[in-house]
């Protein structure tokens, strides 16, 4: 986290969100992230399903779309994170949704 916050602007807000791990609710972590002035977000207490589906798709974003690499710039990662979900929402049929994209059943509902 340390490391993660030297990059990190005077005036850019941040939430910090996390599963309850033994880590994430130490007092040394929280002090921190507050010292910060970061927001603290946390699943609810035995609730272990409730990132699942965010995980999921994390999963999907490192193995199919080669995320999980280290990228040699920050525009090289940005880059590489905003096509992967460009593909993922409008190219990426999904089973769950009959074989339709993401924005293709969004944009029906919509409509």
């Amino acid at each position: 986290m340390k490391k993660a916050l030297k990059g990190k602007k005077k005036s850019e807000s941040l939430i910090h969100h996390s599963d309850r791990g033994v880590q994430y609710c130490s007092k040394e972590y929280i002090l921190l992230l507050q010292k910060e002035h970061i927001q603290i977000s946390m699943t609810q207490e035995n609730h272990c399903y409730e990132n699942a589906h965010a995980e999921r798709i994390n999963g999907i974003l490192k193995q199919e779309f080669n995320l999980g690499v280290t990228f040699n710039t920050e525009q090289q990662a940005l880059s590489a994170v905003c096509s992967a979900i460009k593909t993922y929402n409008q190219k990426r049929p999904h089973y769950a949704l009959n074989l339709k994209t993401p924005d293709q059943v969004y944009f029906q509902k919509v409509a």
